[in-house]
């Protein structure tokens, strides 16, 4: 009876002690993709400054002139905002400003116009309803450019490693009890 019960958990061990080192290597993975993922977009975004903009004027563009002819396009906001003492132009995130520059804001559906149209007309009215809001800056001196939402600020940067940190403690808690487990029952058979 006593070397079944040995063997069960020694077999009980080594699943426990396998599940906590699969875990540390997972969140150790999972900070080597994060480290190369996200890490570097939340250190090239420079817009770090939170200001308050105040709205000079918003536009909605539909066609766009190309050698004197119009071609038609998906509808996108332009705004303009004075911003930390100076006239700048009002980017969505900083994604939206590396599709276009033309854009404040670009609509997440393009296939439907009449859709996408709608959606701009509804962030112009937001705006249009209120004309002083928080918005991003940057402290360079020439930069013409504020964001409403940073994507990679630093609630995203620590949301995208909360899971791999979790992920680690878990695994690192198991190994330890697990060794504690064995540790005190050497000692128990020793008495």
């Amino acid at each position: 009876m006593g070397k079944k019960l040995v063997m069960a958990q020694k077999r009980g061990e080594t699943r426990a002690l396998c599940l906590g080192v699969a875990m540390v290597v997972c969140a150790v993975i999972t900070y080597y993709i994060l480290g190369t993922t996200v890490l570097p977009l939340y250190q090239k975004s420079v817009w770090t400054q939170e200001s308050t903009c105040h709205l000079i004027e918003t536009n909605i563009r539909d066609q766009e002139e190309l050698e004197g002819k119009k071609v038609p396009q998906y509808p996108c906001l332009w705004v303009n905002v004075s911003a930390v003492g100076r006239w700048a132009v009002l980017y969505h995130t900083e994604d939206t400003r590396d599709q276009n520059q033309q854009c404040s804001y670009i609509p997440v559906s393009l296939e439907n116009y009449q859709m996408a149209r709608a959606d701009v007309e509804k962030v112009r009215a937001n705006f249009l309803a209120k004309k002083v809001f928080y918005c991003f800056s940057t402290t360079r001196e020439n930069e013409t450019t504020v964001l409403y939402r940073r994507l990679y600020g630093p609630q995203a940067l620590l949301f995208s490693l909360f899971w791999p940190t979790f992920l680690l403690t878990g695994g690192l808690l198991i190994i330890v009890m697990v060794k504690l487990n064995r540790s005190l029952s050497i000692l128990a058979a020793q008495k």
